[in-house]
C-alpha cells in the first residue's frame, strides 16, 4: 500500500466573517512535492484559505492540518517551516537588498555565519548578487519579487505559500520566477499558489482547485479538468442563426459570447469542416482548449472587483 503524505490537509473547511462565508464547507489536500494551485474570481475565497494555512486567519470551523499538526493548536511550529510571497511586496525601503534579507533571517533565529551563507547562495540563486547593496526600493518590480521569493526560502522551508507571484511582472521576469519555483519543486520543496494568469497555473501545477463563492467546483490535474470539461479543442465561429440551427441539430457543446461562438470538442478539425461545409461559413478558426476556458465556463465572464 503506497503512503501519501499530506502536507496540507483540510476536511469541511468553513471561514465565516460575522453573517458572511468567505470559504464554505471545502475538502482538499495537497501531497509532499507537488506544485498545487488555488484559482478563481475576486472574491472566491481562494486567499483567505491561504492565510488559515499560513495561520494567520483563524478557521471558524472543520479540520485543517499542515505539516499533520492542527493550524489552530500549533501555529509557531508550522510557520516555522514555512515560507511565505506576499501579494504585496512588503520590503522595507531603508534596507538594500542584502539588509532585508540579513534582518529577516533573525525572525528564525539563524546564527549570522549561517545567515550570511544562506543569503549568499539566495543572492545567487535569484540573479540578484550584483545588487546586494542596492537599496529596495530601488529594484525594477521583477527584482523586488525575486528578493520577496529570496527572503522566503531563508528559513529552508517545506512549504512555500505565494500569493499571485507574478503579478504585474513583464514576461521576462514571470518566465524567471517560474524557472526558481520549478526548480524549488525539484529539491522536493511544497508550493501552493494563487494566480490569476491561467497559463501560470497551467503549466506549473500539478493539480489545482478552481473555487467560487467559497467553495470548491472543481479539482484535479490542469489537463485532464480541461478535457472533462471542455475537450482537447475549441472551434471559434462568428454568430449567426444559420449556425445555432446546425449546431443545435449536431448536438455540440457551444457557448455565445458576444458575436463569436466557442464550440468545445476532441476534434476541431473534423467538426470545422463538417460545419464549414453544412453552414458555408465566412470565417472559422480552431484552436487548443486552455485553462481559462474552462475558468471562465466555470464561474461566469461577468467582471467582478
Amino acid at each position: 500500500m503506497v503512503t501519501i503524505n499530506h502536507i496540507i490537509k483540510a476536511e469541511g473547511l468553513v471561514k465565516r466573517y460575522g453573517e458572511f462565508t468567505a470559504v464554505d464547507d471545502v475538502s482538499f489536500y495537497v501531497e509532499e512535492g507537488e506544485m498545487f494551485g488555488f484559482l478563481g474570481p475576486n472574491g472566491a475565497g481562494k486567499t483567505t484559505t491561504m492565510k488559515m494555512i499560513q495561520c494567520i486567519s483563524p478557521k471558524t470551523s472543520g479540520i485543517l492540518e499542515v505539516f499533520g499538526m492542527d493550524v489552530s493548536a500549533h501555529p509557531r511550529e508550522i510557520k516555522k517551516d514555512m515560507g511565505v510571497v506576499p501579494q504585496e511586496n512588503n520590503l522595507d525601503p531603508d534596507f538594500t537588498v542584502y539588509e532585508n534579507l540579513r534582518n529577516y533571517s533573525r525572525y528564525f533565529d539563524i546564527p549570522p555565519k549561517e545567515a550570511e551563507k544562506r543569503i549568499e547562495e539566495l543572492l545567487d540563486f535569484v540573479q540578484l548578487q550584483d545588487k546586494k547593496n542596492v537599496m529596495s526600493e530601488f529594484l525594477s518590480g521583477g527584482m523586488k519579487r525575486r528578493l520577496v521569493l529570496a527572503r522566503s526560502l531563508l528559513n529552508n522551508p517545506r512549504l512555500i505559500m505565494l500569493d499571485e507571484p507574478t503579478v504585474g511582472l513583464d514576461p521576462q521576469a514571470r518566465h524567471l520566477i517560474w524557472e526558481k519555483l520549478r526548480s524549488l519543486k525539484k529539491r522536493g520543496v511544497t508550493i501552493v499558489l494563487t494566480t490569476h494568469y491561467l497559463d501560470e497555473a497551467e503549466k506549473l501545477c500539478n493539480r489545482l482547485v478552481v473555487m467560487d463563492y467559497g467553495k470548491i467546483v472543481v479539482e484535479g490535474e490542469p489537463e485532464q479538468i480541461i478535457e472533462d470539461h471542455i475537450g482537447t479543442g475549441v472551434v471559434e465561429v462568428d454568430n449567426n442563426p444559420k449556425l445555432v440551427g446546425c449546431l443545435q441539430k449536431s448536438g455540440l457543446s457551444y457557448e455565445i459570447i458576444g458575436d463569436t461562438m466557442m464550440i468545445y470538442t476532441n476534434d476541431p478539425m473534423h467538426i470545422a469542416s463538417q460545419l464549414n461545409m453544412e453552414c458555408s461559413l465566412d470565417k472559422i478558426t480552431t484552436r487548443k482548449a486552455t485553462l481559462e476556458d474552462v475558468f471562465l465556463k466555470l464561474t461566469g465572464r461577468k467582471l467582478r472587483e
